[in-house]
């Protein structure tokens, strides 16, 4: 199978590296300055014991030439991205007829839980990622990966439920590339579990380290809340705990740990964007769905929106602001 990377960044570039190193065919989608300095002097992925700088085909869209036919597109951008990204590819041709949404395997490898009902309303084969990953994509050109001794874990399954060869021949090209790849049938439930975790990254992004007591726990209890209102199955941290076991631990690299997560990173990075209303959003919006007060998660959503709009810098929302919102 070929791949193609759309979203070059923290995990995108971590798992094209990857598999290329493995040996796959795999081909980047990037933009801007990133795009630039890739074709320049390649990608580099920087890792606990070691460091590679690979020159793989990288563009910015869909070119003349239809994809090959044994192509899988693993998404990879950002949840406030996906619905440009899959309105890029879903139409480009594919060689012996048809196009990427009729013929080609989409692979959400994403946060959130909105990207994979997205995916299907354009594209018929659609399986879900979900991501344990830590990277880091502040530079240009350059992909920081913490993971050790694994760089992830990537659960693979089939949406809505099941899996298939697809699922099968994927997860042991991701386990050449090194990474822990177990096929999930009920990937779901383990993307859901991910969201409640997920749930913290916008007070990273707002706080830094110094996230106010309480506020962590009181958003997640306010997740929790809402799915089992709602019916959704997810895992907990004691299955998620078991299950990464040592597989995946957080290693310094240059002599630095991991700056922050993928919300501080759009902060940090100053994207215009971030994620937070397809994380905690998602929990807004299922609240309101069932009747469920979900006071903290807006007031941190509506937070994010203020220090992206403002381009407050990372770690330096005001606690006092976020204290008005909170009532």
């Amino acid at each position: 199978m070929r791949y193609l990377v759309v979203g070059a960044g923290a995990v995108g570039g971590t798992v094209g590296v990857r598999l290329a190193s493995a040996g796959r065919d795999v081909t980047l989608v990037a933009r801007g300055a990133h795009l630039a300095a890739i074709r320049e002097r390649g990608l580099t992925l920087r890792q606990p014991d070691e460091e590679r700088t690979l020159r793989l085909p990288t563009v910015d869209g869909p070119g003349d030439q239809p994809l090959p036919a044994d192509t899988v597109l693993v998404l990879t951008v950002k949840s406030q991205d996906t619905e440009a990204a899959l309105a890029t590819w879903v139409d480009a041709p594919v060689a012996g007829g048809g196009t990427a949404g009729e013929r080609l395997p989409l692979l959400t490898t994403q946060n959130g839980v909105a990207n994979e009902s997205a995916a299907l309303r354009l594209f018929a084969r659609v399986h879900g990622v979900c991501v344990w990953l830590p990277a880091t994509h502040l530079e240009p050109g350059v992909v920081v990966a913490n993971g050790h001794p694994h760089p992830g874990m990537l659960h693979v399954g089939r949406y809505p439920s099941g899996s298939d060869d697809t699922d099968h021949a994927v997860a042991a090209d991701l386990t050449a590339a090194g990474f822990v790849a177990p096929v999930r049938p009920d990937v779901m439930r383990w993307k859901y579990g991910k969201l409640l975790g997920n749930l913290a990254n916008a007070l990273q992004a707002l706080f830094g380290r110094d996230v106010p007591d309480g506020l962590a726990e009181r958003i997640r209890t306010e997740g929790e809340t809402v799915l089992a209102a709602a019916g959704i199955a997810h895992t907990d941290r004691t299955e998620e705990a078991a299950e990464r076991g040592e597989l995946v631990q957080h290693r310094p690299v240059g002599g630095e740990q991991r700056a922050g997560g993928s919300t501080w990173q759009s902060l940090a990075r100053g994207a215009g964007s971030a994620e937070t209303d397809h994380l905690n959003g998602e929990i807004v919006l299922l609240g309101r769905l069932h009747g469920v007060p979900t006071p903290a998660n807006a007031a941190v959503q509506q937070a994010v929106r203020r220090a992206v709009r403002e381009r407050i810098p990372a770690g330096e929302f005001p606690r006092a602001e976020l204290a008005k919102l909170l009532g």
